[in-house]
């Protein structure tokens, strides 16, 4: 398959951004004031997550990319900013004084995650409105908008950001979170794991059972499509033409935290590129096998997925 031409795609992320930070160290001995390991910190690494690790996934694949957030009036919002104008991202955060910028500290000793601390509050009406209003002012700038959720309460103004972008003319694509999927009707796409799934259309028993939740599901919100992702068992995109299965990439499977990120970013790229549905979900499926061999949110660039591709 031939990636097409992504540098003229043109993508605005919104959504919860956090700082991903990384404690590397040894571990030699267990504490002798409760029963954990005793790390020797030797290392540590930052790095951006939520809708930031999305944004940095669609700067990586060679598009063009905006995101829209906020953080607080803090080290870690002004660590954030500097990590993306690195990256090549045109930033927009608000700032929140009366907030702490969501991070999510991970202690690592001996390659596996020992502990993760998250540090979060949630940002107040008055930056979320503003925040509506330059979303609205940018949507001319862009192919298709990503939407993406991670229950930190960024997206308090989601409904109104859907309407808003589909009579622009624009993609929807939403990576969501919660029980009630209602919020994310009139999308284009929804890309629910197959937990976040299980807790919004209940159990299934086979996968005639998973397609007749899954399409109803997608007649309910009215999407164009819902792309369900399913671990080992790949992932399914259920259309209003019918079905698209994709198999696992068979890859030893390292770390799967921020690969929700890579599915929704290539997708976009993709969708935002041209490409048609079959190929958006073959390439997202195979960048998903290719960020699940790295440790931590990490990215997957034009050039590997083109090699795993070809």
């Amino acid at each position: 398959m031939q990636l097409p031409s992504l540098s003229e795609a043109r993508l605005l992320i919104v959504g919860d951004v956090m700082l991903d930070r990384y404690w590397f160290g040894d571990v030699a001995r267990i504490s002798p004031e409760a029963p954990v390991p005793v790390v020797k910190v030797t290392r540590s690494e930052e790095r951006p997550g939520g809708a930031a690790n999305v944004a940095r996934n669609v700067a990586a694949l060679g598009a063009r990319v905006a995101l829209l957030s906020v953080v607080g009036d803090d080290e870690a919002g002004r660590h954030l900013q500097d990590l993306l104008q690195a990256g090549g991202i045109d930033v927009s955060l608000h700032v929140d004084a009366a907030i702490s910028t969501t991070v999510k500290l991970r202690v690592i000793g001996r390659q596996q995650q020992l502990l993760r601390i998250d540090f979060e509050t949630w940002p107040s009406h008055e930056v979320l409105r503003a925040k509506l209003v330059e979303f609205e002012a940018r949507l001319c700038d862009c192919d298709a908008v990503v939407l993406s959720d991670y229950g930190k309460g960024g997206l308090a103004h989601i409904g109104e950001m859907i309407r808003m972008a589909r009579a622009a003319g624009k993609k929807v694509l939403v990576d969501p979170k919660g029980d009630d999927f209602s919020k994310y009707a009139g999308a284009t796409i929804v890309t629910p794991n197959r937990a976040e799934l299980r807790e919004v259309v209940g159990r299934w028993q086979d996968e005639h059972g998973l397609a007749r939740k899954a399409s109803a599901l997608r007649t309910e919100l009215g999407l164009e499509a819902l792309l369900v992702t399913r671990s080992e068992e790949g992932m399914s995109l259920f259309h209003a033409t019918g079905a698209v299965h994709e198999q696992a990439v068979a890859r030893e499977v390292f770390d799967v935290s921020g690969a929700g990120d890579t599915v929704i970013a290539t997708l976009a790229v993709m969708l935002a590129g041209g490409a048609a549905w079959a190929d958006a979900v073959h390439a997202a499926n195979v960048a998903a096998g290719l960020v699940v061999g790295k440790l931590g949110t990490a990215v997957v660039s034009r050039d590997e997925l083109d090699a795993a591709l070809n």
